[in-house]
Parts: C-alpha cells; sequence; structure tokens
C-alpha cells in the first residue's frame, strides 16, 4: 500500500484574503499557532472568526 502524495498549499496574501482574514487576524493566527498553518487550519479558523 503506498501512501497518499503530500500536497502542500503556500499559505499566500491572496489565499489569506480569499478566507476572509484580514493580515492582522493571519498574523494572530501565526501567533496562536506558533507556525503557519496548513490550508485546513487557515479555513477552520477563517469559519470560527467569521461575523456571520
Amino acid at each position: 500500500m503506498s501512501a497518499a502524495p503530500s500536497t502542500t498549499i503556500k499559505i499566500t496574501p491572496e489565499i489569506v484574503a480569499e478566507h476572509g482574514l484580514k493580515p492582522e487576524e493571519y498574523d494572530r493566527l501565526l501567533e496562536i499557532l506558533g507556525r503557519e498553518p496548513r490550508i485546513c487550519e487557515l479555513g477552520i479558523f477563517s469559519v470560527m472568526w467569521s461575523e456571520h
């Protein structure tokens, strides 16, 4: 059985904006995690911090 290929998405300012996060919010996320988030984590935080 072979392992699934690793897909790493580089988090860019454009991706952060597409997720509806402001640069300050992304900076706070980096502070909380102590590292860059994975794309899934970025999505989770963007939903948690959404005003809607």
